[in-house]
């Protein structure tokens, strides 16, 4: 069983700036690719970010290249979402995932929700015009 807890979440102006933490409880946290997924209000969950098991794989949602930073520390078993620039249409509650699957790295594979196995509880961001 591995639990994910979220942190940094909060209230923000638009332009400015947070970090998510999401800590997890597996010693095995490093065999497993990292996700962090968002769901607005009305809106589906969608995937906003992944990194491989080493964090020398990446990727990132369209709509959050260039802002957002996904990265991850083994030895604490923690990942990191650094979020910069944040806009209105950023306000959603935010969750890490672990895909504990020990599967290539495929982009194709990383944007899918079904395939994580276990979830955070979620941290809410929101971004005031």
């Amino acid at each position: 069983q591995v639990q994910l807890v979220e942190s940094g979440g909060g209230l923000v102006q638009a332009g400015g700036s947070l970090r998510l933490s999401c800590a997890a409880s597996a010693r095995t946290f490093s065999s497993y690719t990292m996700g962090w997924f968002r769901q607005g209000p009305g809106k589906e969950r969608e995937f906003v970010a992944a990194v491989s098991r080493t964090g020398g794989s990446t990727y990132y949602a369209d709509s959050v290249k260039g802002r957002f930073t996904i990265s991850r520390d083994n030895a604490k078993n923690t990942v990191y979402l650094q979020m910069n620039s944040l806009k209105p249409e950023d306000t959603a509650v935010y969750y890490c995932a672990a895909d504990t699957e020990v599967a290539p790295w495929l982009r194709t594979r990383v944007v899918l929700a079904t395939l994580y196995d276990y979830w955070g509880q979620g941290t809410q961001v929101t971004v005031s015009s």
